[in-house]
């Protein structure tokens, strides 16, 4: 292991806490912990959780699965994974794979496009090998299931397999931590988007480990069949029983009301911009300079304001998509800058 990686272990939640995990391969890509600003301006009691700061040149959760789903990867080996047309794991993925020396072969379906997605879409024409948009879902299936028989390597979409869900985990221990150090006051609720289940199992399964269990409110982006409790609570589970192999522990369980899925705010198809997300957005960059996306930040930042309103307390929205290279217009802020904005 080099400087650069044992730097960075040292500094992870989840390696302090299960040192044995130390032995799961692993790449350091991101730059933890993401900061958590309050956005009183936008709402009371509302904070953000920065996920979008996560890394360079590319930050968003997608980045803390991707640093164990990509450990041992090696100059000119490839690597394969599906999603729709403007997928950001897509993107993270084929560019990550891009930065290791490896190479992508990502199968794309069509979705309903907006403008994030359109740029995302055009993103990841340029950063994969092979980035080919085929007819469905069962199709990008078939392909990436060839490409795996001729060897490259499987990343499961969203990153959602228990391996990937480990760099989740350890997103909860580090809230936990942040939360003990008083950054910012035991949330009543974490808001955020659901769509392969990856973050939200990860941040309850973490969360249940460090003792600071909350609601989490996944909100959902995707078609039902792919976003529900019994997906969330499946995964949480293998995630768990991995843990416990790789570590001889046994380990707490989320209990069951801790997940709460809602479906309200999903607009009928991935990608279709809701009128209360466009809403939230504008009042959001007012406030703070940041950009938030159609797919997914914005319906669950609706979600979030909705909530913290009638609800009151402290709510976390959860800001899963690194849009400052799609809104490059010099004026975004700093975290620092939108604490003065409380």
């Amino acid at each position: 292991m080099n400087d650069a990686a044992t730097a960075s272990d040292s500094s992870l939640p989840l390696l302090a806490r299960f040192p044995l995990l130390g032995a799961v391969p692993r790449v350091p890509l991101g730059r933890f912990p993401t900061p958590v600003v309050r956005v009183e301006a936008v709402a009371p009691g509302l904070w953000v959780k920065r996920e979008d700061l996560a890394g360079e040149p590319l930050g968003g959760n997608k980045l803390r699965a991707l640093e164990f789903l990509l450990g041992g990867l090696r100059p000119g080996d490839r690597v394969t994974t599906v999603g729709a047309a403007g997928s950001t794991h897509v993107l993270a993925t084929a560019l990550y794979a891009r930065r290791l020396g490896a190479r992508s072969i990502v199968y794309r379906w069509p979705q309903e496009m907006n403008d994030a997605a359109h740029r995302v879409a055009a993103r990841i024409a340029t950063t994969a090998d092979r980035a080919p948009l085929v007819s469905g879902i069962p199709i990008a299936y078939a392909r990436a299931f060839a490409a795996r028989l001729s060897g490259a390597r499987w990343i499961a979409a969203g990153g959602s397999a228990p391996v990937g869900v480990l760099g989740q985990v350890n997103a909860g221990l580090e809230l936990a931590s942040q939360v003990i150090a008083g950054v910012l006051p035991p949330p009543d609720r974490i808001v955020v988007p659901l769509g392969t289940g990856g973050t939200v199992a990860g941040l309850a399964l973490g969360l249940a480990i460090a003792g600071l269990e909350r609601e989490i409110i996944g909100v959902r982006v995707v078609p039902r069949v792919v976003a529900n409790r019994f997906r969330v609570r499946r995964l949480m589970g293998r995630t768990a029983r991995l843990l416990e192999r790789l570590t001889s522990e046994r380990l707490p369980r989320p209990k069951p009301g801790s997940v709460v899925v809602r479906h309200d705010f999903f607009g009928g198809a991935y990608g279709r911009a809701i009128i209360a997300g466009d809403a939230a957005t504008k009042r959001f960059y007012d406030e703070t300079g940041i950009f938030i996306d159609a797919t997914y930040g914005a319906k669950a930042l609706a979600a979030a304001i909705a909530l913290a309103e009638q609800l009151g307390g402290t709510t976390l929205f959860w800001l899963s998509f690194d849009g400052r290279w799609l809104h490059g217009d010099g004026n975004a802020r700093s975290p620092t800058d939108i604490v003065a904005l409380a």
